[in-house]
């Protein structure tokens, strides 16, 4: 990476200068005609009298004209290393720019998801979204991603705290930690949170997205309790996250326990449409989905040492559960077809 490329601490550490307002970071896509003059063609203006054949070819020269623009200056960042990374590995440049644009086709036109009470996110400062999970492959966590980036006033990045095998994979690992996700640990997630991300856990974890079709919507057992401590230590807020629709992308009807244990993965599904039809029962089905943001739960009127209080823990994270379970049920209730909404 050329000297230009630099990384840099978290927010809220001495070594960074502050950014607009302490609100998640972004970096500011410099004018693409200002760095190639030449390349960008003037916008055509179409006389009365042309045709709407002529309007149609002259929009679509422009529109390809700013895509090789924007290319070019995109791949001109990358070779000189004029962008950012993190200390966990989180690159901006590339997530804003190649990851989520790949993610929108999907969280737009396949899924359509609607997003609701994206505003209990604060605009600034840290938050733990603590989400159900479910759909055989952890999609639910990157429509989230999305819905967080896009939906937000602040356009605020989603960290999200993921299993170690996600890490471990080759290609995946790499990806992941460019999108700025890290593993799901309290060092890492009360590191985050003080540096005033935004964080992201599953606490249901494999059991919660390899359950069989017929618990579908049945929140399973939150573990110890490890995200409410680290919000707590943190001093952030927690927003409890309803997903709608993962449940049906993969209907999980059984499993391949050989199999899982022979390739090392947590279970091998089986699904009406796969492996019996090959890659194409790797398709997921366009359910339609639904994403709610409750009201954040407060954290600073406990005290640090509640951190350590088995009770506490166990009250605060039943109390999160169960929000998210009685949202789960009403935006059942509210969905009259599982693909139409």
């Amino acid at each position: 990476m050329s000297e230009v490329a630099k990384v840099i601490p978290l927010r809220g550490e001495s070594a960074r200068a502050p950014r607009g307002g302490g609100r998640g970071v972004r970096l500011e896509r410099s004018d693409p005609t200002l760095l190639f003059p030449q390349t960008s063609a003037p916008a055509a203006q179409p006389s009365a009298s042309g045709s709407v054949a002529d309007q149609v070819r002259d929009a679509a020269r422009n529109l390809l004209a700013d895509q090789v623009v924007a290319t070019a200056d995109f791949l001109r960042r990358r070779i000189t290393g004029d962008y950012q990374v993190d200390d966990f590995g989180y690159d901006p440049h590339f997530a804003e720019n190649v990851w989520l644009p790949l993610l929108r086709p999907v969280f737009e036109s396949w899924f359509r998801v609607e997003v609701r009470g994206i505003e209990n996110v604060p605009n600034e400062g840290g938050a733990l979204v603590v989400a159900n999970h479910a759909g055989v492959i952890p999609i639910d966590g990157l429509m989230t991603s999305v819905a967080m980036f896009d939906h937000h006033p602040a356009h605020r990045p989603l960290r999200m705290l993921a299993a170690d095998m996600a890490f471990e994979m080759p290609v995946v690992g790499t990806v992941a930690r460019k999108a700025g996700h890290t593993l799901a640990c309290n060092p890492d997630a009360e590191r985050l949170l003080r540096g005033g991300e935004v964080a992201a856990v599953f606490p249901e974890g494999f059991k919660g997205i390899g359950k069989p079709f017929s618990e579908r919507y049945k929140l399973q057992r939150f573990g110890r309790g490890g995200f409410v401590s680290a919000a707590l230590r943190a001093g952030v807020p927690i927003v409890p996250c309803s997903i709608v629709g993962s449940e049906e992308i993969y209907p999980k009807i059984g499993e391949l326990k050989s199999l899982a244990r022979l390739l090392g993965l947590p279970y091998f599904p089986v699904t009406p449409l796969f492996p019996h039809f090959g890659p194409l029962g790797m398709i997921p089905l366009p359910s339609k989905w639904y994403i709610e943001f409750g009201e954040p739960i407060r954290t600073d009127t406990y005290d640090v040492a509640d951190a350590e209080d088995p009770m506490v823990m166990f009250e605060l994270t039943d109390h999160v559960r169960e929000t998210i379970q009685q949202t789960l049920y009403r935006l059942l209730a509210q969905r009259r077809n599982v693909f139409m909404g």
